[in-house]
């Protein structure tokens, strides 16, 4: 059996969460957007759908929690390096997103978070392979 994760968050502006993530290198697919959301791939079967607040509203039936002030969801993404890790973390500011906590480098283990437009957290990290078969 194949399995699919869409991840969907609600998000303020649809076309500026796009072209914040585009800074990061992600893509989208079309065929999956339109002007209520935005599908961005993350891997050939793990997508993240940016839904325009009003829609995933009605999607949800539930009322959106503020997110400066409670957590809705948090996201780790692997990374193939700690440099991967300091490189998006970085581009993540630097396209308005916010550095969050402390880098935490447990020697095997190594990541970062940011919280994006929308104050989506989001963590980087990096793991030794080696430590992975041990």
């Amino acid at each position: 059996m194949t399995n699919h994760i869409f991840v969907n968050l609600p998000v303020k502006d649809v076309d500026k969460t796009v072209a914040f993530f585009t800074k990061l290198g992600y893509t989208f697919n079309a065929q999956f957007s339109s002007e209520k959301g935005a599908t961005m791939n993350i891997a050939d079967n793990i997508f993240v759908m940016f839904s325009e607040a009003s829609f995933f509203k009605e999607l949800s039936q539930k009322e959106i929690p503020d997110t400066n002030k409670y957590a809705q969801v948090g996201i780790v993404l692997s990374a193939e390096s700690r440099e991967e890790v300091d490189k998006v973390v970085n581009l993540a500011v630097e396209a308005g997103g916010v550095a969050r906590d402390d880098i935490q480098d447990q020697g095997f283990m190594y990541g970062h978070s940011f919280a994006d437009l929308d104050g989506h957290l989001w963590e980087v990290s990096w793991m030794d392979p080696a430590a992975l078969q041990g």
